[in-house]
Formats: structure tokens, sequence, C-alpha cells
């Protein structure tokens, strides 16, 4: 029996699941969504919510000028950072989700992210899904493209 058993295995090791999982995550705040199967984005959500959470938690210290912060304040930052930096492995993403997307979702109380239903994949059925931020920031790419 699978009792108190939270998670979906993919057929990967854990180390594997851990690594797509971290570029998942990476690559949905980068771009603001990603294509994935529906199994992949529900257990994605699990790793994004508390990730954006940790940047929607210092948004009063980032609103700050860095000459305004308090030392307690700089290492409070410092440490939220670190800690979406465990799942966010690209510092220009990274600093998108604390000053781009952090700001926009400060006061959803949250769900972040959304997931919508895309039909089937063509080479094994599998059923397919769009991830993406609900509160999408807007991007200067966004407006070349």
């Amino acid at each position: 029996m699978r009792h108190r058993k939270s998670g979906r295995k993919f057929g990967r090791n854990s180390s594997h699941r851990k690594a797509m999982f971290r570029n998942m995550v990476t690559s949905l705040l980068e771009h603001g969504g990603i294509r994935t199967t529906v199994a992949k984005a529900k257990e994605l959500r699990r790793f994004v919510e508390p990730t954006i959470t940790q940047s929607v938690r210092v948004q009063s210290i980032v609103a700050k000028a860095e000459s305004d912060r308090t030392p307690q304040e700089r290492a409070r930052l410092v440490h939220a950072m670190r800690l979406a930096g465990r799942y966010v492995h690209d510092r220009q993403v990274l600093r998108r989700l604390f000053y781009d997307i952090g700001p926009v979702m400060k006061d959803r109380p949250g769900g972040y992210t959304r997931i919508v239903k895309l039909g089937r994949r063509v080479g094994d059925g599998a059923p397919m899904a769009r991830i993406e931020l609900v509160d999408e920031p807007e991007r200067e790419a966004h407006a070349e493209g």
C-alpha cells in the first residue's frame, strides 16, 4: 500500500527526478509557462508554489533601497534567495523571481500557477498540459516577439 507516500516517481531515480523538477522550475520562471504532461505539471506545482512564496515573503525588503536595509533585513533576503536557489539554477531567473515576479504576486494568497490541459501528445497519447504563472509580469521579450 502507498499510504502516506506523496509524490509521483515517473520511473526515475530520486536524483534524476530532483534534477528534472529543478530544471522545470527554472524554465517555468524564466519563460512564464512550459508545456509538459499533466502528471508532471501537477507535481511541479509542489515545487514552484513554495519557491514563489519565498520571494513574496520578502517583498517589503526588496521594495526598499539597498542602502536603507538593516543587516537583519539583508540576511533575511539572502536566506530567502538561497532557499529559492535550491530550485532555481540560474542567477538571472532568481533575480527575476525576486524583483519581477514577486512584486506582481505579493497581494495574491497563493495559487500562483495555472494548468491548462492541451489534449493528447501525438507520439504516445500522453495527456499534455501547459503550466503557467497566473499573473505573468510584462516582459520586453514578449513585446519584441
